[in-house]
C-alpha cells in the first residue's frame, strides 16, 4: 500500500469513480486527488487508475470489484492517451508531487511545489508526449508563451516505448524564418 492513505472504496458513476465516505473524501482532498460535487468526490480516470494500482482502491461497477487491468481497459475505448497519462502521474506522484487535471492551454497536468498545495497555485504545467508523436512547434510556441506569462513552467514529459518518463523544462524560443537561405540549400 502506498503512503499513509487508507483503503478507499469507488464506485463507477456514470463512467467515473465516486467516492462517498466523508472521512475519505476529506483525506484524499488534502492529498490532491478529485474534485468535490454535490454527491461525492469524482476522480479523474488517471487517479483511479493510479489508487487501482497502488493497492489503495477498491472500485466497483454494480456488484463486481474492477481490477486494474480492467478499468484500464474501459477507460482505453474513450481515451488512447489514458495509459500515458496514468504513467505520467504516477511518476509524478512516486516523486512526492501534487498532481491534479491541466487547465487550458493543452496542458495535460498541474503540478504543485512539494509542500505547497492549497497554499499557492501550481507552479508546472505538463504536456505529455508519447515517443515518436509529432507536434507541431507554433502551437506548442504559442502555449510557452501564455503559460509562461502566467508565471507558470511549461515542461514536456515524453514516455519512451518502455514506460519510462523524461521530463524537458522548455523555455520561450523564437523561430524566425529564413526563406533566402532555406532556398539557397534546397534548390527546388
Amino acid at each position: 500500500m502506498l503512503d499513509d492513505t487508507p483503503m478507499v472504496k469507488g464506485v463507477l458513476h456514470s463512467g467515473r469513480t465516486c467516492i462517498s465516505d466523508p472521512d475519505m473524501i476529506h483525506t484524499l482532498e488534502l492529498k490532491g486527488y478529485g474534485e468535490q460535487e454535490k454527491d461525492g468526490l469524482y476522480l479523474d480516470d488517471f487517479e483511479s487508475l493510479y489508487l487501482l494500482h497502488s493497492g489503495i482502491l477498491i472500485l466497483k461497477k454494480g456488484k463486481k470489484q474492477l481490477s486494474f487491468d480492467e478499468f484500464m481497459g474501459m477507460c482505453q475505448t474513450d481515451n488512447h492517451d489514458v495509459m500515458e497519462k496514468f504513467l505520467i502521474y504516477r511518476d509524478l506522484k512516486s516523486r512526492g508531487y501534487v498532481v491534479k487535471d491541466g487547465f487550458g492551454f493543452g496542458s495535460d497536468f498541474r503540478v504543485y511545489e512539494r509542500g505547497q498545495f492549497g497554499e499557492k497555485g501550481a507552479k508546472f504545467l505538463i504536456f505529455g508526449l508519447s515517443e515518436g508523436r509529432q507536434e507541431k512547434m507554433g502551437a506548442m510556441q504559442k502555449k510557452i508563451e501564455q503559460i509562461t506569462q502566467m508565471g507558470k513552467e511549461p515542461i514536456i514529459a515524453v514516455v519512451e516505448r518502455r514506460g519510462e518518463v523524461i521530463y524537458y523544462k522548455i523555455n520561450r524560443a523564437h523561430f524566425n524564418e529564413n526563406k533566402a537561405a532555406s532556398e539557397e540549400s534546397f534548390p527546388l
